[in-house]
């Protein structure tokens, strides 16, 4: 296959992908950063009845005197606290003490609040006049019985579980988080923390993905290190179907050497393929495509070029079969550095980003831009986006970026 460009390669992979239809209840303590499934109405009226807004009296406004008139003094004839109503009917002279959330007894009107009072014994007097309704939320005010709370597609931040909450729902039907196998290929690859030999290398690619799936709202599935053959790679594919897995994933062994065997196994799996290589630097030995229902996704093993082609391409996948709202990539932003013209493929240069209070932010590329060098990455947290022939640029052109900072906090690790 040939490369084919940023664009349609994110249009077959990403923009074509529908949410998952699967879906999961779960107690509402475990369903924040959720996408809510279906839409949800409320059980109950909140309030459930007329509440005090202030510590204070309930009072009759037409009882309390004032505009021109002498205050009267009240008799105090009970109380109310939050969760206790008064068991009576106010009548008129009467008052009762009451607290903020306290049911307002039925014959009361208006809420004096304590600092307006004076209270003696067996009385209170106000010291300013109230009006009807003064200080009392009526019943419904928040939202009624049947009321529309959250529409399914909506992201269960703390603010909306605290609502489905006071709606009366204990649990709620969420979208099922897809799952993502990620497997390591390669001899030279060994875990951090064992014993490494002189021909290998730490497998680290693994750790950053699978932070970007979780990131993105997925469940990452270690596969662990596949050696160069072609039957250890099959046989994870076949056990990633068994589990269910939503999206297969591999790392290294994408591109076309004697020892890069993904595309033969896939191929002899019988998958399809999308595209294989990317007109795009770093990442170009991406591919793409399907087994049966599952995507499959070959990285390349290249730890920066992993990891950006992973951030412009898995992540966004996993975020649409998530159902989770769609964010742009790209930003725009001013460049602090010259720059040379590109070539025939989208360059993505790490770099730094400087705010600027008075417009956009300034885009610093760093110095070294070599695809293995994972310190370069971890120290980015921008991708410079430069197109296909981009002609030289100078400081204070503008210039559009990804970013690599995560957008909005997600709490999906339960």
């Amino acid at each position: 296959m040939s490369l084919i460009p940023v664009e349609e390669a994110y249009r077959l992979l990403v923009e074509d992908a529908l949410p998952l239809v699967h879906t999961e209840t779960l107690p509402l303590r475990d369903a924040s950063g959720r996408i809510l499934a279906a839409d949800t109405g409320s059980l109950r009226t909140q309030p459930g009845f007329d509440a005090s807004a202030m510590d204070g009296y309930a009072v009759r406004a037409a009882d309390i005197g004032g505009n021109g008139a002498p205050f009267r003094p009240l008799r105090l004839v009970g109380e109310a606290a939050a969760g206790h109503a008064y068991d009576g009917t106010l009548q008129p002279g009467e008052t009762i003490r009451i607290s903020t959330g306290a049911p307002v007894p039925p014959g009361a009107d208006a809420i004096l609040i304590q600092e307006n009072a004076d209270r003696e014994s067996g009385t209170v007097t106000a010291t300013t006049p109230v009006v009807v309704g003064q200080h009392i939320r009526p019943a419904g005010i928040d939202f009624a019985e049947g009321t529309p709370l959250l529409s399914a597609g909506t992201v269960l931040t703390p603010g909306a579980i605290a609502l489905a909450a006071s709606g009366g729902h204990p649990d709620l039907c969420v979208r099922a988080r897809p799952k993502v196998a990620i497997l390591a290929t390669g001899d030279e690859l060994v875990l951090p923390g064992e014993a490494i030999g002189p021909s290998q290398i730490v497998a680290s690619n693994t750790f950053g993905v699978a932070a970007l799936v979780r990131e993105a709202g997925g469940v990452p599935l270690n596969c662990g290190i596949s050696p160069d053959r072609e039957s250890a790679i099959d046989a994870q594919l076949a056990k990633a179907l068994a589990d269910g897995a939503d999206i297969f994933v591999t790392i290294g062994g994408a591109s076309v050497g004697d020892h890069d065997l993904v595309g033969k196994v896939f191929a002899a799996r019988g998958v399809s393929l999308d595209f294989w290589k990317v007109a795009m630097r770093p990442g170009k030995p991406l591919m793409a495509g399907r087994l049966g229902d599952m995507r499959v996704v070959g990285l390349p093993g290249n730890p920066a070029s992993s990891m950006v082609a992973a951030t412009l391409f898995l992540a966004p996948l996993v975020r649409r079969l998530a159902g989770r709202p769609d964010r742009p990539l790209r930003r725009r932003g001013i460049l602090a550095a010259p720059m040379p013209e590109n070539g025939d493929r989208t360059d993505f240069v790490r770099a730094r980003i400087k705010p600027d209070d008075a417009g956009p932010p300034r885009i610093v590329p760093l110095p070294r831009q070599d695809s293995s060098l994972l310190s370069i990455y971890a120290a980015a947290d921008a991708l410079l986006v430069r197109p296909v022939g981009a002609a030289p640029a100078q400081i204070g052109d503008p210039c559009d970026y990804v970013p690599l900072t995560a957008l909005e906090p997600l709490a999906e690790h339960n």
